[in-house]
């Protein structure tokens, strides 16, 4: 499943806290049925099972903060596919986990199961 990162920073709130924003973003997802989501502190992370999929989710939420009176967004994507073999969230973190567990050096890493 192609996973992606996206960051959405409203300009011109006359605040530095953004968080109300992200919030509204955010709120989109609840309502999208067949997605994982994980918010992280610095982007939110979305599993789905297409690209076209992902990328309409990231214009409702880019969408979403400009309902809330927001003039200008810059919202960035990150995408990660793999067409060799299934990727989720959870694999992704497991398969670091596993070779921090293993005391594996970027050396010797298998650098193809990333």
């Amino acid at each position: 499943m192609p996973i992606v990162e996206i960051s959405i920073i409203p300009l011109g709130t006359g605040s530095p806290s953004v968080s109300k924003y992200v919030a509204s973003a955010f709120s989109v997802l609840r309502k999208e049925k067949g997605i994982k989501y994980e918010l992280t502190s610095m982007g939110t992370i979305i599993e789905a099972p297409s690209l076209k999929k992902l990328l309409s989710i990231a214009e409702k939420m880019h969408r979403r903060v400009f309902s809330s009176g927001v003039k200008r967004v810059v919202t960035t994507i990150k995408i990660d596919e793999r067409k060799d073999k299934k990727m989720t969230l959870e694999g992704k973190v497991a398969s670091v986990r596993d070779k921090l567990s293993k005391g594996v050096s970027i050396k010797n890493a298998d650098k193809s199961s990333f």
